[in-house]
């Protein structure tokens, strides 16, 4: 969508902005495919343009489920106009600060960052958990056995025989590990919550003292621990492992605090969560960068192998995936 489009679309629905000097900037974030443009008028306002594509039903949703999320409490976008049509949305701006932008400042200042978007992600998991029960909300495919498995052969095909170029058989071999079957059966069975799907440091927005959370379109049933690990092992941030225990032991007070309860497997789920989140970030970063020419992506596969073999290694019947992460050139 050329810029001077964006600008005739906005001022066809925003007729207070006839008259004014618009400008548009476009906004290069994620890999979903989705385009997105800062509108600044001459008032020194902003808002974000969002133009999505409609065939992807995630990306119609997206309004229904900021409206859900911000009715139980949780910071999202404002949506000031939704065009399903043409597959456009105008939006609250948040700016430009997000959690990513606090990886290399002090650790208690981090830590305190990384605190308000567990206390985010904390109001998803419990009160708009809580809302959604008595909501006609649809959402994505939840977190089934499936979809697990699914996520396994992602990383399997775009990793290990994408980035890697190991051999079709034994990509196939590998795949069929009983431990990683099980895993995605173990997982299954698990008390579901909302999740955000892909809440990671660049999915978090930092404004007026508080968290807020975008990309949010891929939300469904899931497990918990799979947005903690989703931020935890973030391959875009470097944290260490006591970061990881501190901010670990945050998320469970807050839980405690919202009435919820944190059970005795917990840690347990959240090892196998981190497994299977970092081999899902390794797929996509095989396929956004050797199918869909996002090289970028590509530069974070050492760190989420390097994670990946750290957490399975403390997994038990893991080995010969352990053996083969370390294998790898």
């Amino acid at each position: 969508m050329q810029t001077d489009a964006v600008i005739l679309e906005t001022k066809s629905r925003f007729p207070s902005l006839e008259g004014q000097e618009v400008q548009v900037a476009p906004i290069e974030k994620g890999g979903s495919g989705r385009k997105f443009y800062r509108i600044q008028t001459g008032q020194n306002e902003s808002m974000i343009v969002v133009k999505y594509t409609p065939q992807r039903p995630e990306n119609l949703r997206y309004v229904e489920i900021a409206q859900m999320l911000a009715g139980a409490g949780v910071r999202v976008p404002a949506i000031y106009f939704h065009d399903q049509n043409e597959g456009l949305i105008w939006m609250q701006d948040l700016g430009e600060h997000d959690l990513w932008s606090m990886r290399n400042a002090p650790r208690e200042e981090r830590r305190a960052a990384y605190r308000l978007a567990l206390d985010a992600v904390a109001t998803l998991h419990v009160d708009a958990t809580m809302a959604f029960e008595s909501s006609p909300l649809a959402l994505e495919m939840e977190f089934d056995e499936q979809l697990y498995l699914w996520e396994q052969g992602y990383f399997f095909e775009h990793c290990l025989g994408g980035i890697f170029g190991m051999e079709h058989g034994q990509v196939q071999r590998y795949a069929s590990l009983p431990a990683l079957i099980e895993m995605a059966g173990t997982l299954a069975t698990e008390t579901r919550t909302l999740v955000h799907r892909d809440f990671q440091s660049q999915n978090v927005m930092l404004r007026d003292g508080d968290a807020w959370l975008i990309d949010f379109q891929g939300m469904r049933p899931g497990l918990p621990h799979y947005d903690l690990a989703s931020l935890l092992y973030d391959p875009y941030v470097d944290l260490d492992p006591l970061d990881r225990e501190v901010l670990l032991a945050d998320y469970k007070a807050m839980i405690r605090a919202r009435g919820g309860v944190i059970g005795e497997s917990f840690d347990f789920i959240f090892a196998r969560c981190a497994m299977q989140r970092l081999m899902q970030a390794l797929g996509a970063y095989g396929f956004l960068g050797l199918k869909c020419g996002r090289s970028e992506f590509l530069m974070h596969v050492p760190s989420a192998r390097r994670s990946l073999r750290e957490v399975a290694a403390r997994v038990d019947g893991m080995d010969e995936f352990v053996s083969l992460l370390e294998k790898l050139p």
